[in-house]
């Protein structure tokens, strides 16, 4: 039976990043991934650029089942101490209106960088290794046994980074909810975050391929759950786009709670609804010889125009000079406050990111250890907390990952 101080199972953003930590400390270290590489999902972060952090840091770009944690677990490693901390990797990075890259532009670098970073400091890694499971023990100096495909492990210390459900092609296979679960802690449910919404409206068809700047207001039972804006895109199935991400984990929360939930589009953001409607009624008189069919033109996309035209009735042969007062008002409606049903996102499969995992009521928010086992961490995606879009689920993997991997080494040397 080999014999290590610290355990960790699971080798991506965070596990890596814990390893490098716990090591630093003293610590002897191995780290368990059950795929054939560690890292995988690194690689198709920020397309492929890795959006390792942002210049931004505030409490509202982490969401949780308990707001402060994730703010109080940030302010034990912040963004000036990452990016030291890839500095000394090596990684140099650049900014783009506040995103944070690697400045090779390469997310493969970054990767690389954390796997020259274990070399450097002796952690142990074994790929392929599938865990069967984690006996806690009262003998402090191997608290716990971990029976895997590749034999057993025992240490005194035992991070669980073994990521969420989302893209479980790169390895998020939910497997670490199950472990934490046996080790007595709750989960919260975990559903697809970051992710596109699903509507049931026959137009979106007509509608594929359309990207607009648009604000997006979701609601369930008359209550607004959230909001963003930026480009939307509109789909066969529904609505996508950055705007749509943002918002996507209340729709997700409030869909298994089994709530209505619908969205409100506002295809001109630009300006107040009230100054909105005055340009459209400005256009009415200045365009008014125009055919209908072509009165949002060089505004709205077209096949957006031709929409709104059907919902409201209006024959598109019809001279914008014909529009009554009341046709008027009603396109601005659509234009102002597109509603739609949402009744599902996508899966986890297309999903960047999950709501729900490990109640974080049962870990410490400064060390990320366990407050039900001793000598158990956590750290990234496994524990209820996610980002928006922006390079914040990144940060939150290497803060918690470096709490968690500082607090497990010094754990070895009590």
């Amino acid at each position: 039976m080999s014999q290590n101080k610290v355990i960790i199972v699971g080798a991506g953003a965070a596990g890596m990043t814990a390893a490098i930590f716990a090591a630093r400390e003293g610590a002897q270290v191995v780290l368990l991934e059950h795929k054939d590489r560690v890292g995988k999902k690194i690689l198709s972060t920020g397309n492929g650029r890795c959006n390792l952090s942002n210049r931004l840091q505030e409490p509202f770009c982490y969401r949780s089942g308990q707001p402060d944690f994730p703010w109080k677990a940030l302010g034990a490693f912040t963004l000036p101490m990452t990016l030291e901390y890839f500095e000394d990797l090596g990684v140099l990075t650049r900014e783009r209106d506040g995103y944070l890259y690697p400045y090779s532009g390469q997310a493969s670098a970054v990767l690389d960088a954390l796997r020259l970073g274990l070399a450097r400091e002796s952690v142990q890694v074994v790929t392929e290794c599938e865990v069967f499971s984690i006996t806690p023990r009262e003998d402090a100096k191997h608290r716990f046994e971990v029976k895997t495909s590749q034999g057993s492990f025992s240490g005194e210390a035992l991070i669980l980074t073994c990521g969420s459900k989302a893209a479980p092609g790169t390895g998020s296979d939910g497997s670490g909810y199950k472990l934490a679960k046996r080790l007595g802690h709750h989960i919260i449910k975990p559903l697809p975050a970051l992710v596109q919404l699903r509507c049931p409206e026959k137009f979106f068809k007509q509608l594929a391929g359309v990207r607009a700047d648009a604000s997006v207001i979701l609601y369930s039972d008359g209550r607004k759950l959230a909001e963003d804006k930026g480009e939307v895109q509109l789909t066969d199935y529904g609505i996508s786009g950055i705007p749509v991400f943002q918002v996507s984990r209340f729709a997700a929360r409030a869909l298994d709670e089994g709530r209505d939930v619908r969205a409100v589009l506002n295809f001109y953001p630009e300006c107040p609804e009230t100054e909105t409607r005055r340009i459209l009624k400005e256009r009415s008189e200045r365009l008014k010889e125009r055919q209908v069919e072509d009165f949002f033109s060089g505004w709205i996309h077209k096949k957006l125009a031709a929409l709104f035209l059907k919902q409201a009735g209006i024959r598109p042969d019809r001279t914008v000079g014909s529009l009554t007062e009341a046709q008027i008002q009603t396109l601005g409606d659509l234009l102002c406050r597109f509603e739609v049903s949402v009744n599902g996102t996508n899966s986890f499969e297309q999903a960047q990111i999950c709501c729900g995992g490990v109640d974080v009521r049962e870990v410490d928010a400064q060390t990320m250890e366990s407050k039900k086992v001793k000598g158990l961490y956590f750290a990234g995606e496994i524990l209820d907390v996610d980002g928006i879009c922006g390079g914040y689920n990144l940060q939150w993997a290497w803060s918690s990952g470096a709490a968690a991997g500082k607090c497990a080494g010094r754990e070895s040397d009590k």
